[in-house]
């Protein structure tokens, strides 16, 4: 049973975000369990999410919650001994070194590809969508269009002619490559740290000129007309931004392009919140602009830096309402009730903060040797 002084000093700082515990407002949260003070008090926002994954705790807008947590950046104000090893050990260690590169395709992209045929669009896009633009009815673009808009733009920016070969560093299911290939009859190859990902990517592109390769971007051989790398980067880490700049270096032809859609954090930092590392992207983090900058600094020139605001957390809430929406046919012997409560604590945890503008999204085009003006900023 938690003491009185142990319950309002935690009711006191969920106050700072305006969260009031077993309060009556959508983001407000309900305690089920008063094991829930011991876990928050105790082992910070690693506590807060295993608790909710335990069902200690509700709350009926998790988003909006994430959302007032994020703008007061509660998380950081109470930092626990455990947070602070985990962020130790991320300065003094390189977490995303070589032979750590494919624990996150292991763990993460390899859980099984019918949750995520069941959470994603038709494109299989595991990256923020563009919802800006053409409306429907609902005021946004429904995710099959947001996912379309997507790489359309991307192919724009990269002016993509038929014949040219594409890397794509971090390359999912092919949605990229698949899309460049029927649209603008380019060549791609694919590298991706997921076995699951290339199995089910090789049957969708089936056809097409794209091939996948198992690999870490550290290895890759060759030269491309242009290089994209989509929502991969956030599995870099700090202490190899350089080095994925000079692989890009290397591996394009002068004239190249390389684009990087990314999330992007609005404060530099050496590693992910702790729970985020444990249970959904192992040694991963949010590059911050001025990370990114001294990483191509006198290697790359940047020709365009794009932000796209809070469309990745209308992705979030699309993916969340695909998954409730097939949760009947998900559950059973790979998912049970404590991963369901995990990966929507997860999906409303990225929402809530794109909506507090804690991430940002970005397209960021760099060039090889710049040029006297060539490149043309494309929207």
């Amino acid at each position: 049973m938690a003491s009185k002084g142990l319950h309002k000093a935690v009711a006191e700082a969920f106050a700072l975000a305006d969260i009031e515990l077993d309060g009556g407002r959508p983001w407000d949260a309900q305690v089920r369990d008063p094991r829930f003070y011991d876990e928050v008090f105790g082992r910070g926002s690693l506590g807060l999410g295993e608790a909710y994954m335990d069902g200690y705790w509700d709350c009926a807008d998790l988003a909006s919650f994430f959302e007032h947590v994020y703008r007061v950046d509660l998380q950081s104000s109470h930092l626990t001994l455990s947070t602070r090893a985990h962020y130790l050990r991320s300065r003094v260690f390189n977490r995303q070194r070589i032979s750590r590169a494919f624990q996150v395709g292991r763990r993460h992209y390899d859980l099984g590809n019918d949750l995520y045929q069941a959470m994603l669009g038709p494109r299989m896009v595991y990256s923020g969508c563009l919802y800006a633009g053409d409306n429907d009815v609902d005021g946004k673009r429904s995710l099959a269009a947001a996912e379309e808009a997507k790489l359309e733009l991307i192919c724009r920016k990269l002016d993509l002619q038929p014949g040219q070969r594409i890397l794509d560093i971090g390359c999912g299911w092919g949605s990229f490559g698949r899309y460049a290939a029927e649209k603008r009859g380019v060549e791609v190859v694919g590298i991706t740290v997921s076995k699951e990902q290339a199995a089910l990517g090789g049957e969708l592109c089936a056809g097409l000129p794209v091939r996948f390769e198992l690999r870490d971007y550290r290895a890759i051989e060759g030269t491309y007309d242009h290089i994209v790398s989509i929502g991969m980067l956030g599995h870099v880490g700090y202490k190899n931004y350089r080095t994925l700049m000079e692989v890009a270096h290397r591996s394009l032809k002068s004239d190249g392009l390389f684009l990087i859609h990314t999330m992007g954090a609005n404060r530099s930092a050496i590693a992910a919140d702790p729970w985020l590392d444990r249970y959904i992207f192992r040694n991963g983090m949010a590059p911050s602009l001025a990370q990114l900058g001294d990483a191509f600094e006198r290697l790359l020139v940047m020709e365009d830096w794009h932000n796209f605001s809070v469309d990745y957390g209308h992705t979030c809430i699309a993916w969340l309402e695909n998954f409730e929406d097939a949760w009947p046919q998900l559950e059973g012997s790979n998912y049970d009730e404590r991963f369901r409560r995990m990966w929507r604590y997860y999906l409303c945890c990225f929402a809530g903060a794109f909506f507090a503008r804690t991430l940002e999204t970005w397209d960021v085009v760099l060039s090889k040797q710049g040029g006297r003006g060539k490149y043309r900023s494309v929207r």
